[in-house]
């Protein structure tokens, strides 16, 4: 029998109607009231035309509305998009074009953009563009949509659930498909590394539209626990929902894990209910994941990932006998540390990180010759670079196309930034490589200081370079920023650092 989820949400509507199945805000629907919800939604689209395999898109911010069409996309076979309400119409345009989307849900704000635009769109009736939010479309889209289970088609397993996109602003698309089969692996083998079960209560601070976020949403949903999504990120609404809600287990990216250090609030009292605090998106230092297990020792968690399907886990049980590690792969998966011409390395020998497991996508939406690059022989060659201790377990060297060569030597950014981070005036630090004329490339490092704390940048410049290893590690240069450039899921973006430090320098 084929593992599908088109009727996951109904299946809890029946077997667990009164217990609450989300919270957003003041709004609390139980498994019953969702699976109506989502029940009259997918007639809608049916009734509009919407048919298995078509692609929808949503370019919304957090909201009971966002959750609904995502699980009504997914009973009626239909192919979610989700994409980022950040972008700019030419970003939306793209992503929207090639994505082969026939319907989108969007915000008022932006509308008007896209309608200048619109005629370019050809797979997207005008009935099919729906707004939600004030004087928006959506509510009379669903008016008249009965509540009933919709038709449900038939589904195999290797049928589209979603196509993610990691990038496609500027430059060529990486729409990343999961099937049904992949996200019903998300649920069952997340489900059972974080402990979770049909009691647990997750709580999402960050955005759900990035692929991050269906790590806890996907085991979640799968068990019948409850959800609580917030808006968007803050920290002391965060603190205030874990003891409200008793959360059990929450994901986080490191700059927020980091700002939830800085609150007087975050303690082990306001925290008694967590029996998982989950770091993913980017590496933690290692300085702040110590200073998490003093507060909440034995609920520490690291994820490792790619959207295109490969994961390591540290667990709570390994945190202090692997410092720096970020785990080891789940049962069914494995990896491989090779070189560049893909032979395999001895544990501790930096290379590329490549994996395979039951999450890994099928590839690139209409992107086959990127697809065979990345995906070779059943494996996934990630960009990452890392090696393994004698035990198997994962360090991080930081990204392939991130490696400063300098006088002909490989620098890892990443051992920079663990350095730097130490200092006590430092809240975050990026380090990025920079052409040179004597070295080839040069380490320069943005560094993030914190509020109370004061450092020039040369001081702090001195400092770095009096502590790391070797001569070519130091750092040319350092600037002290306002703050960090991110995306939707909250990493760094280290190309925008690097390319405001080239403007400035250039005037």
């Amino acid at each position: 029998m084929p593992v599908t989820l088109e009727k996951l949400i109904a299946r809890h509507g029946r077997y667990r109607p009164d217990h609450i199945a989300v919270v957003f805000g003041d709004q609390r629907l139980s498994w019953s009231q969702f699976n109506h919800r989502v029940n009259q939604l997918g007639n809608a689209m049916q009734d509009s035309g919407i048919r298995k395999d078509d692609k929808i898109a949503t370019a919304l911010p957090n909201s009971l509305d966002l959750l609904i069409i995502y699980w009504a996309t997914v009973s009626i076979g239909a192919v979610l998009v989700p994409l980022s309400p950040l972008l700019k119409t030419s970003g939306l345009l793209n992503l929207l074009i090639n994505s082969d989307a026939r319907m989108l849900f969007l915000t008022p704000a932006l509308v008007a953009g896209l309608n200048e635009r619109r005629a370019e769109i050809k797979n997207i009736s005008d009935r099919h563009y729906l707004t939600i939010g004030k004087d928006g479309s959506f509510e009379q889209f669903l008016e008249s949509a009965p509540a009933t289970a919709p038709d449900y088609p038939k589904m195999d397993q290797d049928d589209l659930f979603n196509i993610v996109y990691s990038s496609g602003t500027t430059g060529q698309p990486k729409g990343i498909m999961h099937s049904h089969l992949v996200r019903a692996n998300y649920a069952s083998h997340f489900a059972a590394s974080f402990r979770m079960s049909p009691e647990s209560v997750v709580l999402h601070t960050g955005s759900i539209v990035f692929n991050g976020a269906f790590v806890t949403l996907m085991p979640c949903f799968f068990l019948g626990a409850r959800y609580v999504l917030h808006p968007h990120f803050d920290v002391e609404a965060l603190i205030e929902t874990v003891q409200r809600e008793k959360v059990t287990h929450i994901m986080m990216v490191p700059a927020q894990i980091i700002a939830l250090l800085q609150s007087s609030n975050f303690t082990t009292e306001s925290m008694q209910s967590l029996e998982m605090l989950l770091t993913i998106g980017a590496p933690l230092q290692q300085q702040y994941k110590e200073a998490v297990n003093a507060v909440i020792p034995k609920r520490f968690y690291e994820l490792y990932g790619l959207t295109e399907g490969f994961v390591t886990i540290l667990d709570r049980n390994d945190f202090e006998s692997y410092p720096g590690s970020v785990g080891c792969p789940p049962p069914g998966y494995d990896i491989r540390i090779v070189d560049d011409n893909g032979n395999d390395l001895e544990p501790g020998e930096t290379g590329e990180i490549v994996g395979c497991g039951p999450i890994l996508s099928s590839g690139y939406y209409r992107q086959p010759e990127l697809t065979r690059q990345t995906f070779r022989d059943g494996w996934l060659f990630s960009g990452d670079l890392g090696y393994l201790n004698e035990d198997g377990f994962l360090y991080l060297s930081g990204r392939k196309k991130e490696l400063i060569i300098s006088g002909g030597v490989n620098v890892y950014p990443q051992d920079i930034e663990q350095i730097i981070s130490a200092h006590e005036a430092v809240l975050e630090v990026a380090v990025f490589g920079v052409d040179s004329h004597q070295w080839g490339e040069t380490p320069v490092a943005a560094v993030l200081l914190k509020p109370e704390l004061e450092v020039t940048a040369q001081a702090l410049k001195e400092w770095t370079n009096d502590r790391v290893e070797a001569r070519f590690q130091k750092v040319s240069d350092l600037i002290l920023v306002d703050e960090m450039p991110r995306n939707a899921a909250g990493k760094t973006l280290k190309n925008e650092l690097k390319d405001h430090y080239l403007a400035d320098k250039t005037n």
